[in-house]
């Protein structure tokens, strides 16, 4: 897969963008500093699983789902790093 998107720029482009909320906005409504949720929307910081909750119980999807998007992201940066030589743990 190219380019994977980080779930931050989801959250900017298919959530607050249509309720057309600012950051500031948005981040008193789910209880965190301006400074942080940008971070997450810029893709300089994840979703955290203190983040999912609060989205879910914003009526944002699942916390799972977030996370999912999360943890799928991490893989995708993951596989394009260079990886060092990995050997079987057990004997063939």
């Amino acid at each position: 897969m190219k380019n994977h998107p980080h779930p931050g720029e989801l959250l900017r482009e298919d959530v607050l963008k249509p309720l057309a909320l600012q950051v500031t906005e948005a981040a008193r409504r789910l209880g965190m500093s301006r400074v942080s949720l940008s971070r997450v929307l810029n893709g300089r910081a994840a979703i955290s699983p203190d983040l999912a909750v609060r989205l879910e119980r914003a009526g944002v999807s699942t916390a799972r789902a977030w996370i999912t998007l999360q943890a799928n992201y991490d893989l995708w940066l993951a596989e394009q790093r260079q990886q060092p030589r990995v050997e079987p743990l057990q004997a063939a």
